[in-house]
This record gives C-alpha cells, sequence and structure tokens, in this order.
C-alpha cells in the first residue's frame, strides 16, 4: 500500500446493496415471500417504495402497505434472515467494485461503508475482503436516522476525520445519493435498479468497470 498524494480523494465511502455488491433482488424476493406468509399483499410499485431505505423505515412501510400484522422487529429479524441465506450461497459483486476497491486500498485511499443494512447482513462481505479493506464501517443499526439522512455520511467523515470537499461517496439509489449530499460529499452515481438524477454535485457513470482511484480524484477538481 502506498501513500496517496493530493491527487487523490482523502476518503471514499461506499455505500454496499446495489453498489457494491447487487442483493437487491434478494431482498426483493425475500420481501414479496415474508408478505405472502403472514396473509399481506405486495407489488411492484410497493417494492420501489423500499429502495435503498433502512430496515426500520422498510418495516413502517411492509406494515402500511403490505398489510403486516406482526412486530417492526420481527419483519426485520425475518427479512435478515431470510436474505442471509442467499448471501451465504452467492455474494453477487457489481461489476468494477471489487477491483476498484483493491485498486483503492493499494493507492492508500482510506474508504468506509456507509449502509442501511445493519452489521449482521454486512459482516459476510466483510468477511471476505482484507481486514483493513474499511477503516470506518457505518451501518444502519449504528446510527439515529439512516439514510436519506446525511448522519451516517456525517459519522462515516468524523470518525476518519475528513472533509466532505475532499470525499467520494459511491451510490447507487436516490435514497443514498440525497444521505451523501446533505453530508457535503461528491458523490459518483452508478445507478442499479432506480434513475437517478443529474444534479451538481453528482457524477453519474454506467459502470465501476475500468474506474481507477485516479479517476475519483479527478471528480474532485
Amino acid at each position: 500500500m502506498t501513500e496517496p498524494d493530493g491527487s487523490l480523494p482523502d476518503a471514499v465511502l461506499w455505500d454496499m446493496d446495489g453498489t457494491l455488491v447487487d442483493t437487491e433482488p434478494y431482498w426483493a424476493e425475500c420481501t414479496a415471500a415474508l408478505v405472502e406468509r403472514h396473509g399481506g399483499t405486495w407489488t411492484a410499485a410497493d417494492e420501489g417504495t423500499l429502495l435503498g431505505r433502512s430496515l426500520g423505515a422498510s418495516a413502517v412501510i411492509l406494515r402500511e402497505r403490505g398489510g403486516l400484522r406482526i412486530p417492526e422487529e420481527q419483519i426485520v429479524t425475518e427479512l435478515l434472515d431470510d436474505v442471509l441465506v442467499k448471501v451465504a450461497e452467492h455474494l453477487p459483486w457489481r461489476p468494477g467494485a471489487h477491483e476498484l476497491l483493491t485498486a483503492l486500498r493499494e493507492a492508500g485511499v482510506r474508504c468506509g461503508l456507509v449502509t442501511n443494512s445493519y452489521w449482521r447482513f454486512a459482516e459476510p462481505m466483510l468477511r471476505s475482503l482484507p481486514a483493513d479493506t474499511f477503516e470506518v464501517v457505518v451501518t444502519g443499526d449504528l446510527v439515529d436516522q439512516g439514510k436519506p439522512h446525511p448522519e451516517p455520511y456525517e459519522r462515516a467523515m468524523a470518525e476518519l476525520r475528513v472533509a466532505p470537499g475532499r470525499t467520494v461517496a459511491v451510490e447507487d439509489s436516490p435514497t443514498g445519493v440525497t444521505s451523501a449530499e446533505a453530508a457535503g460529499c461528491l458523490v459518483l452515481v452508478v445507478p442499479a435498479h432506480a434513475p437517478v438524477e443529474p444534479g451538481e454535485r453528482r457524477a453519474l457513470r454506467d459502470s465501476l468497470e475500468g474506474l481507477t482511484p485516479a479517476d475519483l480524484g479527478a471528480l474532485l477538481h
């Protein structure tokens, strides 16, 4: 690992679901199964309301729109149990994500994981990577307010002691982009399952494939 120079970001903060790994289809399948199991109703339009939301917020929506009559804590637990079974079978990396993450580590750029998912769900991915890949990990069960609130990104930058103007966030959804922007980050947006509108602090790309640490540094300038 080398020391980063001034042309590179001081830190890169990564979303997980839909950005590093494409687990959104797992969540959709398990959500539909959960609703059916408990006698509720659920549509594709309903599923779109959950994209990028915290597990706690998703549980509220499932009760309101899906008609579930079980506690929110039970909804969260059952969803995590079901999705973790699928993750254990296959961890679906997004194209170019693992390669860029490795290149940033080798270039000495500090990285953090900022996700609305709970620690229990992030742990299998973290175990698959070198222990020093992420200097800070902020999960949905460690904050008072998840994305789209800026708290997750603000907490990560505070722990790393980096300035928002020198930080690039990598996101895939409108919810995550809103959170990172509100915290002051420049956002590299690679949409996965929902379109994201252009914006002053947003750089949109179709894929992470072929991107280098220098490319992320260039975004800051």
